[in-house]
């Protein structure tokens, strides 16, 4: 959590606190909650309220002492999760100036890309890139520019201490890892703590992720509707990692243990309505980045609507009470992931 002060200077700390004991203790368990708000000075105030548990475990949730470990393949029956494109080239296949490079070099424009990353996906920034995976030998070396770049990659591979990057200097007008499936679900590695979902989409081969953006293959609008749901959130709040409070989205924690509910195929028919609303709220907003749109303040209210609807299809699925908070829903998560742990 972040240190708070009066102070008018105070520096950015963040803060974890970490308890552990042997000792049996029998005294009432009890969990507090934090929230905070303003008076009608506009102080900042803190709203403190507790609860009693069986059990807190390091999750700070009153569960069964579970710990949540990496695991490289999906824990249910859902599409692999994997890293975008990984250039380690130098920054040689990456395009600064698009219209000055394809004025220049005008035979490399079919073969310029929209390069996404985790801050492009959010926040729409453009970037490209050189993507020569069709590129033939002869054209390649009738580009001077091009072929200058991919000599330059091929030199700074050769030097990396790294012998899977030298290996790759053998094709050094590929990226060193290519993932670009045909569809996809993106998801950025890092969101900010304030949003209550975490921006995800669909997208396709015509846009070059790398590895900043986590990507879904074969995933289809049930994926999406549950992994964007308020249970998806929760159980990755709990459980990701954080850069300052940034969550932190991993594969093989958040998404490859993630306990997926077992929808009949009328819940997983509502889901995919719900899913696809969210996407067509969104295209009313054209202009409007990933970053406008899943701001806490500025979130169109049809949006927010599209969402809710989304999650109660999702907690239905799960046969959750729609009025679970949030810590309810990841204890019942976690002795879901128990049983499937058990199993394997």
């Amino acid at each position: 959590f972040k240190w708070y002060s009066e102070s008018s200077d105070m520096a950015q700390v963040h803060v974890v606190i970490i308890g552990f004991s042997h000792a049996q203790n029998p005294k009432p368990k009890r969990i507090f909650h934090v929230e905070f708000d303003r008076d009608d000075t506009g102080k900042r105030i803190e709203i403190i309220s507790a609860t009693f548990a069986q059990n807190i475990n390091g999750y700070l949730l009153d569960a069964p002492n579970i710990y949540v470990e990496k695991r490289r393949a999906p824990i249910c029956n859902v599409p692999e999760i994997r890293k975008g494109n990984m250039p380690v080239d130098g920054g040689n296949l990456i395009i600064g100036d698009y219209d000055a490079f394809v004025k220049s070099e005008p035979r490399a424009k079919k073969y310029i890309r929209r390069l996404i990353g985790g801050e492009e996906f959010i926040n729409g920034k453009k970037r490209w890139c050189l993507w020569l995976v069709d590129c033939p030998p002869n054209e390649l070396r009738k580009m001077k520019l091009v072929f200058e770049r991919v000599k330059a990659v091929k030199e700074f591979r050769l030097k990396s201490p790294d012998k899977g990057t030298q290996k790759k200097s053998e094709t050094p007008y590929l990226f060193r890892e290519t993932n670009n499936p045909k569809t996809f679900v993106a998801v950025p590695e890092l969101s900010s703590e304030n949003r209550q979902y975490v921006p995800m989409d669909f997208l396709d081969d015509k846009i070059i992720p790398i590895n900043t953006l986590q990507i879904v293959p074969n995933a289809g609008l049930y994926h999406f509707g549950v992994l964007t749901s308020s249970v998806h959130m929760a159980w990755m709040r709990v459980v990701c990692g954080r850069l300052e409070m940034r969550y932190r989205y991993s594969a093989t924690i958040v998404y490859n243990n993630f306990p997926w509910c077992e929808a009949s195929v009328r819940q997983e028919r509502a889901i995919t309505a719900a899913a696809q609303k969210i996407l067509d709220v969104r295209a009313k907003y054209p202009m409007s980045t990933l970053a406008d749109l899943y701001d806490p303040t500025a979130m169109p209210k049809d949006l927010r609507a599209a969402h809710k609807a989304n999650d109660a299809a999702v907690m239905a699925a799960y046969g959750f009470a729609q009025n679970l908070s949030e810590p309810e829903i990841v204890s019942r998560l976690m002795e879901k992931y128990l049983e499937l742990t058990k199993t394997r």
